[in-house]
């Protein structure tokens, strides 16, 4: 039997007015909210015959059992930024049947942490110190939601007989609606190089310092954010931000002296995203020498380019194209549980939905009734496909 595309839809705007304010959605991890939210779950599934328990790292499980040990894992993940959209990692949670734990990473800033842990990648030695904006501290939060951080790596045990997963979440981006179509197939995730970026210059007055002897750090710094935009459109896919700039001494009479500044570059393809660092590296060496500036780095963060089973992609395109017509095939910019997931040789592919705008993390995120119906409809079609495939 077909599911009943209606009813998930119920479900989901029942799970907004239970966990949303007029600030948008309220289920950050480890929060009062996000643990109703579970409640309100597994509330859902009390009259069905599954079995349920939470992993070492907080992960909700819901297990159908079937004459096979090989198992079908198909889930997302219920928590959210804070003011965030209704329909970000839990549309996929409400089919079947994993919640991941943590995610977003809003509240303490490490994204992906229940599905690293069941991947085996988690570096809980280095998380476990973070605190939240109030001070609090990771491991202590989650110990009020009896996790016990030195056991999380016993999520691993979880591993065992995975032999598919798959996810379906709004795709957060404004390609499928640019292309008119509601759903799309995931090809992988994309591989992230995050790095902050100081320049040196030397302050001096504003008024007094001629121009062609200044050293002005962001001048450089602006150079460079200019740059990145035609290092990143030589590549259809790839993509390069400069999200943040801090200058000093940061007064309105006074040349920079020095600037700090992040960028993020983002590919499928992992020799793309070198290249693309090759060339923005080179690209603030020249801007500092041209403002009689210096400049290092310093690696935030990255994470290699994570591709999708080739197989499951392919099925994940026939129910697609049987459920709407046409089928399109596109990275993932930002990261999701099913790359961790990957990471853990466990064969893996998301489908997306489409996202109005291309809006997320945002309370006006939205997608149409009609496309998360038929994206409730092709994930069904895709399960099924998928548990022949793993029975031939």
């Amino acid at each position: 039997m077909p599911l009943d595309a209606r009813r998930t839809i119920s479900d989901l705007e029942q799970l907004r007015a239970l966990t949303a304010n007029d600030h948008g959605a309220q289920r950050i991890a480890w929060s009062e909210t996000w643990l109703k939210a579970r409640a309100w779950f597994q509330s859902k599934l009390a009259q069905l015959p599954v079995e349920h328990h939470l992993d070492a790292a907080g992960n909700s499980w819901t297990t159908l059992r079937g004459d096979s040990e090989r198992t079908l894992i198909l889930g997302s993940h219920l928590d959210s930024v804070p003011n965030g959209g209704w329909l970000d990692g839990c549309l996929g949670v409400l089919i079947r049947l994993v919640d991941w734990a943590d995610e977003e990473g809003a509240r303490f800033g490490r994204s992906l942490f229940g599905s690293s842990a069941f991947a085996g990648t988690h570096t809980i030695q280095a998380d476990r110190g973070r605190t939240d904006r109030d001070g609090i501290r990771l491991e202590d939060a989650l110990r009020q939601c009896h996790v016990d951080v030195d056991r999380i790596g016993e999520a691993g045990i979880e591993r065992a007989h995975a032999s598919a997963y798959l996810e379906l979440h709004i795709e957060q981006g404004p390609v499928l609606e640019g292309m008119k179509l509601p759903l799309g197939v995931v090809l992988g995730t994309k591989g992230v190089e995050r790095h902050a970026i100081t320049f040196h210059g030397q302050e001096a007055h504003s008024g007094s310092t001629p121009m062609a002897v200044r050293r002005d750090a962001l001048a450089a710094a602006a150079k460079l954010a200019l740059e990145i935009r035609p290092i990143a459109r030589k590549h259809p896919d790839a993509v390069a931000t400069m999200g943040s700039v801090k200058t000093f001494p940061g007064i309105v009479t006074a040349v920079v002296g020095r600037c700090e500044t992040t960028l993020d570059m983002r590919d499928l393809d992992a020799g793309v995203l070198a290249s693309m660092l090759a060339e923005a590296q080179e690209a603030s060496r020249r801007f500092a020498a041209e403002e009689g500036c210096t400049v290092e780095w310093s690696r935030i963060w990255s994470i290699e380019p994570i591709p999708f089973d080739p197989g499951l992609i392919e099925l994940c395109g026939q129910a697609v194209r049987e459920t709407a017509g046409s089928s399109h095939r596109l990275p993932s910019g930002p990261l999701h549980d099913a790359a961790e997931v990957a990471r853990a040789g466990v064969p893996v592919v998301m489908m997306f939905t489409q996202s109005l705008a291309g809006l997320s993390h945002n309370p006006a995120e939205n997608t149409r009734i009609e496309h998360l119906e038929l994206a409730v409809q092709a994930f069904d079609r895709l399960a099924r496909k998928t548990m022949q495939w793993l029975e031939a």
